[in-house]
Order: structure tokens, then C-alpha cells, then sequence
């Protein structure tokens, strides 16, 4: 079918209407893209986004002194005590000395009751007495036994033999034999009833109990009167301190610490006794062996102290501080320099323009992670945001911590925290 010419006018007019409005939907495009790019921009310029909208807080890396501590609690204790006691049972007749005595070595202590040890002597020295009459007696003995069978072998020898018999000879000799076995045995007796007597002088000796060392009294635990029972273990009637100038400190360091503490650091330690004064210490031997206490992990640490004063008392409760590390002139910085990450976007502002920071990119810290190798950073103030500087830290006191490599230098303000900034 042939088109008339109305229809070429109205295809010719289509056509014309459709080239007209493909320029006006490409500006129409091109006009939205440059408004989303804009609404963008403003977003991240309002405050709080960029970094013009965040405050940063910082604090200058600063050369000082560093002490790092260690605490632990335990009890004071004398260097050496002593348990004196009583080896043999019986009643205290008299005790002689009262706490805080200060006793010399050999002094007289306490006294038991010492009747029938002194009775046992008594008994023993008759014993002894006798033993060395049964010697006298078999000396004798011998002595006449010896007689006669000499007088028998003279006989013997004038006769030619034929008086005496030579049953009576035998029988001599086996007589004088039996006389020296005798005196043998008596002397025996003797050695015997001597043992017995320097026994029960030692009895009666340990019956006056004296002081083993020049010290203190520092608990009496009986009185007059009172039984001593020397059965299955000796009983403890004082314990003496040798010398309460020079005492003890025993701590419980817990397992955290105890890598860091050893023999030589200097310590200090404070008693309710004496509220507001330090004493020294230093610290003498940190033991192997822990012990388990609620499910706590310690390990027995042992402090000299030094009391020339006798301020300190054995069994005071303290609570020493030890000191674990001390830098004289270190780079310091705060501890929360080195916990601080920089908000999400703001780590490279500087680098990135505005595109940059239109784009997406994975949070901060895991950024930070990846480009230090887990090693510490700290965040300086730029001129385009926070910058990254990799630090080698040392010791830290729970509030600085020690920069001992990086380009990390005094004065250098740290950032250590942020805050959105009021509109």
C-alpha cells in the first residue's frame, strides 16, 4: 500500500521530534550525575565526616623518668627464729623469762621438775660404784687364782713332776682363766654404769632449759605448773628471734610479675603500723615453687629488710611496690597514643582528594594492620590528617610507655584521641 502524504509529513515529524530529544536527556543525565557528585562532596565536608568536622586531642612526646612497679602483700618475719623446746617430759617447775626479753646464749629459760631425774643419778652413780667394786673383786680373784697355780708349778717342778697331778694343774689354769674373764666382765660393768650415769646427768642437764642464740623472746607459751609431753614430738616452749634489726619481708608476687622481678631490684613497702612511711627493701630470692590459692598463681618472693630502729615487728602485714624497670632520660608517650586508630576515611585523607575520599575502603584498623606488620604506631597531627609514624616501644607503667626506635622525637604532638566537632 502506497503511503499518502499525510503519512510522509507524519514520519517526517516523528523523526524530527525524537533527534530533537536525545540532546535534552543527555543534559538531563549529565545534570543529575553532577548533582549526586555534589551532594556527595557537601556530605563529606559537613561536620563530623572530614576532617575538618573532628577535633583531635594530642599530648607531646616528652624525655623523662619511667618506673615500672610491681605490687605484691605478705608478712615481715625475722631472719632466723628459733623453737626452743623440751626433750624430756615432766612438770615446768619455774620459767624465767617473759616476751620481749632479750636473752643472751646459755641463759637460764625455764626449769622442770627435777626430783626424780636427780634421783636417776643418784641411782646411776651407786651402780657405777658398785661395777667398779666388782672389778676390785675380780682383780682379787685373778690375783689368787694366779697364786696358786704358781705355788702348783713350783711343786711340780721340785718333785719332778710327780706332785701335783696334772688333773690339779689343769684345773688350776682353767681357774685363773675364769678369774680374768671375771675382771673383764666387771670392767665392762663399769663402762656400762658410767654410760648410765652421763645419761641421767644429761637428762638432769636438759631439764634447765637454756637459750641456743643471743635474741629476742618473742612468744612464751607456757607457764608454771603446766606438764610438758615429750612423746612423738618435742613441744615448743618459746621461739626466740636471733636479731630483729635485720628481718624478712615474705611476698606473694603474682604470675604476671614475676618474670620481671628478680634478686637485687630495689623495693618499698608500707605497715598500717606506720601510715605515710616508706621503708626500703631489696629483694633476695624469688622462689621456684608457686602456690595456688583461689585458682591465683604466686610464687614466694623474700625481701630484705633492714630495722634499726625496731619499728617493724614480726608478723606486720605490708604491701611492697617493687621496683622492675627504671629509665632515667626515655621517650615517653601515652598509652593511649599507641591504642588510638584514626576514624574510618581519615587515615589517608591527605593522599587521597576528594575522589579518594568519596571511594570506599576497608575500616582503619585493619588498613593500619596491613600496612604495619602488626608493629605499634602512633598518629601525629598533618596537614591533611593523621599521619602514621611505626615506633619500637619498651617498658611500660600502665599510663606511658617507653619509644626506644622510630622517627618518633621529643616535642612531637601524638594524637591520642578524637571528638566530633560542634556545628
Amino acid at each position: 500500500m502506497t503511503p499518502t502524504p499525510d503519512q510522509h509529513d507524519l514520519t517526517r515529524l516523528l523523526d524530527t521530534a525524537g533527534q530533537s530529544a536525545r540532546p535534552a536527556r543527555r543534559r538531563a543525565a549529565l545534570a543529575a550525575g553532577a548533582a549526586v557528585l555534589l551532594l556527595a562532596a557537601g556530605l563529606w565536608l559537613l561536620p563530623g565526616n572530614g576532617s575538618g568536622g573532628i577535633r583531635y586531642l594530642t599530648e607531646p612526646a616528652e624525655t623523662g623518668e619511667l618506673v615500672v612497679t610491681a605490687s605484691a602483700s605478705g608478712t615481715l618475719q625475722p631472719t632466723k627464729s628459733v623453737d626452743v623446746g623440751s626433750e624430756l617430759s615432766g612438770t615446768l617447775a619455774s620459767v624465767l623469762v617473759q616476751e620481749n626479753d632479750v636473752v643472751r646464749k646459755g641463759q637460764l629459760l625455764a626449769r622442770l621438775d627435777t626430783a626424780k631425774l636427780s634421783d636417776a643419778v643418784d641411782k646411776s652413780r651407786a651402780a657405777l660404784a658398785a661395777a667398779e667394786a666388782d672389778v676390785a673383786q675380780a682383780k682379787a680373784t685373778v690375783a689368787e687364782a694366779q697364786a696358786a697355780l704358781n705355788r702348783m708349778r713350783e711343786v711340780a717342778a721340785l718333785s719332778g713332776g710327780k706332785v701335783p697331778a696334772k688333773t690339779e694343774l689343769e684345773t688350776a689354769e682353767a681357774t685363773l682363766q675364769r678369774a680374768e674373764a671375771n675382771a673383764a666382765s666387771a670392767r665392762a660393768g663399769v663402762v656400762q654404769a658410767r654410760a648410765a650415769l652421763k645419761t641421767d646427768e644429761t637428762n638432769l642437764a636438759k631439764a634447765t632449759i637454756r637459750s641456743p642464740v643471743d635474741g629476742v623472746v618473742l612468744t612464751r607459751k607456757v607457764e608454771p605448773g603446766n606438764t610438758v609431753v615429750a612423746a612423738m614430738s618435742t613441744p615448743v616452749l618459746f621461739v626466740l628471734a636471733e636479731d630483729l634489726t635485720r628481718m624478712e619481708l615474705q611476698v606473694k608476687v603474682d604470675e604476671a610479675d614475676v618474670a620481671s622481678v628478680r634478686p637485687g631490684q630495689e623495693a618499698a613497702f608500707t605497715v598500717s603500723a606506720w601510715p605515710g612511711r616508706k621503708f626500703p627493701a631489696s629483694i633476695q630470692r624469688v622462689g621456684l615453687g608457686a602456690t595456688t590459692t583461689d585458682n591465683v598463681v604466686t610464687y614466694k618472693t623474700v625481701l630484705a629488710v633492714a630495722n634499726d630502729d625496731l619499728a617493724l615487728r614480726p608478723g606486720m602485714t605490708a604491701t611492697a611496690t617493687i621496683v622492675t624497670a627504671h629509665r632515667d632520660r626515655a621517650l615517653l608517650v601515652p598509652n593511649g597514643a599507641l591504642r588510638f586508630t584514626p576514624p574510618a576515611g581519615q587515615a589517608d585523607a591527605a593522599s587521597g582528594g576528594l575522589v579518594g575520599r568519596l571511594m570506599p575502603r576497608p575500616p582503619a584498623q585493619e588498613k593500619t594492620r596491613v600496612k604495619n606488620g602488626d608493629r605499634p604506631l602512633v598518629w601525629v597531627p598533618g596537614a591533611d590528617g593523621p599521619v602514621a609514624v611505626e615506633v619500637a616501644t619498651g617498658v611500660s607503667n600502665g599510663r606511658h610507655t617507653e619509644i626506644v626506635g622510630g622517627e618518633l622525637r621529643a616535642g612531637m604532638a601524638v594524637i591520642t584521641d578524637f571528638e566530633e566537632a560542634r556545628p
